[in-house]
């Protein structure tokens, strides 16, 4: 996936917690989400509220992503919730984020890196 698809699925998908998202589809999302927050965190300018917007518009699907993306490891996304548990928490779930997705089907739906390919059929 692109950076273009991950951010225009990221978007589409703005309140789908359901589902899996591979990891291209959630760190392309997150360039824009971390870059922008950490801008809109140091900066005390007119600046800093135009990438204040940007993360407060990509906050919701930025969660969604990440309950999708936990989906795809198989793990439950009530383990975003791990962040808020001081230093320890983010770095946990870092490691949650990273690693490559079930292979196939898991409870959570199908791999999203499976494409569905249609058979054609020969007219005669």
């Amino acid at each position: 996936m692109t950076f273009s698809e991950s951010v225009s699925t990221c978007i589409k998908k703005y309140f789908v917690f359901e589902g899996r998202a591979s990891r291209s589809e959630y760190w392309w999302f997150q360039l824009i989400v971390s870059p922008s927050y950490l801008i809109s965190s140091i900066l005390e300018n007119e600046i800093a509220y135009f990438f204040l917007g940007i993360t407060l518009f990509t906050l919701i699907p930025a969660i969604s992503a990440g309950v999708r993306r936990l989906h795809d490891t198989n793990r439950s996304g009530f383990f975003l919730l791990i962040s808020f548990i001081p230093f320890i928490g983010g770095l946990v779930l870092l490691f949650f984020l990273i690693p490559e997705g079930t292979k196939g089907k898991n409870r959570f739906g199908p791999d999203p890196l499976k494409r569905v390919t249609r058979k054609r059929t020969k007219k005669s």
